[in-house]
């Protein structure tokens, strides 16, 4: 079914396409696959309305249309970005393979964001890829990505999934799907070592400027405009692997490309969340060294940000060794500011408003006796927060009532109602997040049966993270056994 123009004025599509005003080399023009039989899977209201578009009016057929790429939205114009990545370490120029980025709409509050779809076929970056995606893997970025929303982790988020009608083969015969996908920018650090890698300073400086002036507008217009533009980036890198390690998110891969200068966790492909606390957990089929474990997120994004400062070399002074020498001295400060949004998040999630000087060995005491208890992540701070006596068996280890005895005295010398701190924690500790067993749950009855209402009871359960219902009860507990769980990136 096609949706005229008149319908589509009337959903609210605002478009300002500055991304496609770039010089090429940026981008390439792609236009999305036919499919056969485009059919709505689900459709995120709520998120549509923060944009300014009106679903409610629309057909099923007519919304299908619409995101499975058959009727683009009208000021659309549809590009495929370029970019590089390093990849578990090693260096290759990419691209979008199978996403389309349809343009940036301005949404009610005069915010420009990336309208994207994601498995919409080949494009001239895929690489003898069929450009497609199953709909297993969107629905999970559906499910996480606005998990993570919901947790207050900056984050794209996730506006429609719609099958095409048409089999993608992946380790079987899966049903292809497109998801449409909304996001501060898609300008990765990948994208600045494209550039970087083509020697091209002017359109390198160019890039950086049109960066900073989407997403750092405040910066000043200054000589050391460029380093302060490393260091914003720096800044907000630290507070979001923190904010990912608060909760016990791995992210799965997170190689150069995946690793967005806005600021916004992204790309959703194999992911989890961390049950039994463990720094080594990791659950990437592909990542059989455990590069991108829990615990190694942090240095991670050290390594990465390390390649993003190698690309402003140019940028930073004339003279190289000087210019190696300021963003030397940049990266070494970032340590100290992981651990300070760790630190202060940590505080928060056991309850600490003041600052003291034995608060990181408090935090770190509990998790080595997490680790050796094998104490679930979330569901243990979950636990310190109830107003009522701590029952399971596993408290009741001597290990542990040392450090509750150590933590009590700390709570002391807040000079609040224990009832007061258990109620601000309960702000911060999820009681709920997308266990990896439900998730696969919910997967496996949209993906076999055609049954979404599993899916939809698990996400009116995310939606509240912090609410502990009856209704979310099911949702609290761990898997029986997860040693052989294993994700997949769905390329």
């Amino acid at each position: 079914m096609t949706v005229s123009v008149a319908e589509q004025n009337q959903m609210g599509w605002q478009f300002d396409n500055t991304y496609s005003r770039l010089p090429e080399v940026l981008f390439a023009s792609a236009k999305p696959a036919a499919v056969a039989a485009p059919r709505v899977v689900i459709l995120n209201h709520r998120l549509a309305d923060d944009l300014g578009l009106q679903l409610e009016g629309m057909s099923p057929e007519a919304a299908a249309s619409l995101f499975a790429g058959q009727d683009l939205p009208v000021g659309s114009l549809p590009i495929a970005q370029a970019y590089a990545g390093h990849q578990y370490g090693n260096f290759t120029m990419l691209g979008d393979g199978r996403a389309i980025l349809l343009g940036e709409h301005r949404t009610p509050s005069g915010q420009l964001v990336d309208i994207q779809f994601k498995g919409s076929g080949p494009t001239r970056f895929s690489r003898r890829g069929d450009g497609r995606a199953a709909l297993g893997p969107m629905l999970r970025e559906y499910i996480i990505s606005e998990a993570m929303f919901a947790l207050g982790i900056p984050t794209t988020r996730s506006l429609a999934v719609v099958t095409t009608g048409e089999p993608v083969m992946r380790e079987t015969r899966r049903q292809g799907a497109v998801l449409t996908r909304v996001a501060a920018s898609h300008i990765r650090v990948g994208t600045f070592e494209y550039v970087a890698g083509r020697g091209d300073e002017a359109n390198l400086r160019l890039l950086a400027d049109y960066t900073i002036n989407r997403h750092y507008p405040n910066l000043p217009d200054s000589p050391n405009r460029y380093l302060e533009f490393f260091r914003a980036v720096m800044d907000r890198q630290a507070a979001l692997v923190a904010r990912w390690q608060l909760v016990g998110f791995i992210h799965g891969v997170m190689n150069t490309d995946n690793m967005a200068i806005s600021g916004e966790t992204i790309d959703y492909g194999p992911c989890a969340f961390m049950n039994a606390y463990s720094p080594t957990t990791v659950f990437s089929s592909i990542d059989h060294a455990g590069r991108y474990a829990y615990g190694n997120q942090p240095a991670i994004v050290q390594w990465n940000l390390t390649r993003f400062a190698e690309t402003l070399i140019p940028l930073l002074d004339p003279d190289q060794e000087k210019a190696i020498a300021i963003a030397t001295d940049a990266l070494n400060q970032y340590p100290a500011l992981f651990q300070q949004y760790w630190l202060t998040g940590m505080r928060a999630k056991l309850g600490l408003q003041s600052v003291e000087a034995g608060d990181f060995e408090l935090a770190q005491s509990l998790l080595t006796w997490m680790q050796k208890a094998k104490a679930d992540f979330t569901n243990t701070f979950r636990d310190l927060s109830a107003d009522e006596p701590l029952s399971k068996a596993l408290y009741q280890e001597a290990e542990f009532q040392a450090w509750h005895s150590q933590w009590q005295l700390r709570l002391n010398q807040e000079s609040r109602p224990t009832t007061a701190v258990h109620a601000a924690m309960r702000g911060v500790n999820p009681a709920v997040i997308p266990r990896n067993h439900r998730v696969e749950e919910a997967l496996a009855a949209a993906e076999n049966n055609n049954d979404l209402s599993v899916l939809e009871r698990l996400l009116a359960v995310l939606a509240k993270p912090f609410e502990a219902g009856t209704d979310s009860a099911i949702y609290r507990e761990p898997p029986t056994d997860e040693c052989d769980y294993r994700t997949f990136c769905g390329t």
